[in-house]
């Protein structure tokens, strides 16, 4: 593809244990890109592998169709922003920003320009003298951020940048985030384990389990298709069941035959994956599905149930309406809100080994 800018083939990573499994994965230029998955999933690591800080132990790693897996960090047309954002507390902000420039030895005249626009940029202005240990949370992010725009760098690395940050400073500072990327027409490369950090930012999102890729999409592919039950359980709620394949527009789960729109082959048994806000509530004999109300919870843009089906499953649904504790409802599900996953069994197998390596490690070290 013309717009690739960086490849990643190959790549595996072990400290005591393996962390990074045969890692493939291609970043487009002018993208925003976030490693999304729980501790442990080798995001950090794989984001450390791409700035220079860790070497594979096999693969490599091409920037513009150059490889760049043996060159240094500071090499690297990439510049990273760490998690707890690597500010020199006996500096101000000005000289914060500087840092970078003055090491590489700018003029006054240039930089002062500079940390002027890096500010401005990041909404800093009139900042320069502050102490650094006289800003928030959010301004900190703002200054790491700047010094590491002064570099003018393709890519920008971000190692969980809100993570520090309260609920509502750190919606707004996605939004920021967002809106800077595209102003500066570079590519982000984001770290997170916040799924709706994730969703709401990314043009492209990789999950991440275990050291391994489970699904590379978009947000509403990885939302409305996930590959396998741990995206589906990972991003956002849902309903998932075992089912049969009857035909090419059918599936049989919950103790009914759903229409579909998924293709799949007859009889393959899968995993049927249904959102809870996909779920429409009807009187008990209009529904596909009967169930009893076991319990109700206002969670204020809509109502959190959950329903007993005959079948003894635990639906669970988010509808505006109101339904008694108690009360026997009837479920309908359309075609078009039925997704059908493959069951890979091998690379669960696989998956579930890491983990189980991975927790027996930290288990030493504690």
């Amino acid at each position: 593809m013309a717009d690739k800018l960086i490849e990643i083939q190959g790549i595996n990573k072990s400290f005591d244990i393996q962390v990074l499994y045969d890692i493939n994965l291609y970043i487009r230029r002018n993208e925003f890109i976030t490693l999304l998955g729980p501790s442990g999933c080798g995001k950090t690591t794989l984001l450390r592998v791409l700035g220079g800080f860790e070497q594979p132990d096999s693969g490599y790693v091409r920037f513009d169709g150059t490889d760049i897996t043996a060159l240094p960090a500071h090499k690297r047309k990439l510049n990273t922003v760490f998690q707890r954002y690597a500010l020199f507390p006996h500096m101000n902000v000005f000289d914060n920003v500087a840092f970078g420039m003055r090491v590489d030895k700018q003029s006054k005249d240039f930089i002062a320009a500079k940390v002027r626009d890096m500010l401005a940029l990041v909404d800093m202005t009139g900042f320069e003298k502050r102490a650094v240990d006289s800003l928030s949370g959010g301004q900190m992010q703002r200054v790491a951020i700047a010094r590491a725009l002064c570099k003018q760098p393709q890519v920008l690395l971000l190692d969980e940048p809100l993570a520090a940050l309260d609920l509502k400073m750190r919606k707004g500072m996605q939004q920021e985030l967002k809106a800077m990327q595209k102003s500066l027409g570079i590519t982000f490369v984001f770290v997170t384990h916040d799924q709706e950090e994730a969703l709401t930012m990314s043009d492209t999102v990789v999950v991440m389990r275990a050291g391994y890729i489970q699904q590379i999409g978009t947000p509403q592919d990885i939302y409305n298709e996930p590959k396998n039950r741990f995206v589906a359980e990972f991003i956002g709620e849902s309903n998932i069941l075992p089912g049969v394949v009857r035909g090419p527009d059918t599936v049989a789960f919950g103790g009914h035959t759903f229409d579909c729109v998924d293709r799949f082959a007859a009889n393959e048994h899968v995993e049927v994956v249904v959102r809870p806000e996909d779920i429409y509530l009807v009187d008990a004999e209009r529904g596909h599905i009967q169930g009893e109300v076991e319990t109700f919870t206002f969670m204020g843009q809509y109502n959190e149930m959950r329903i007993r089906a005959a079948d003894g499953f635990l639906w669970r649904v988010q509808d505006t309406g109101t339904r008694e504790v108690g009360a026997t409802v009837g479920l309908i599900i359309r075609p078009e809100d039925i997704h059908l996953m493959h069951i890979d069994h091998v690379l669960q197998a696989a998956v579930e080994e890491a983990e189980i390596e991975m927790a027996e490690n930290e288990g030493e070290e504690n």
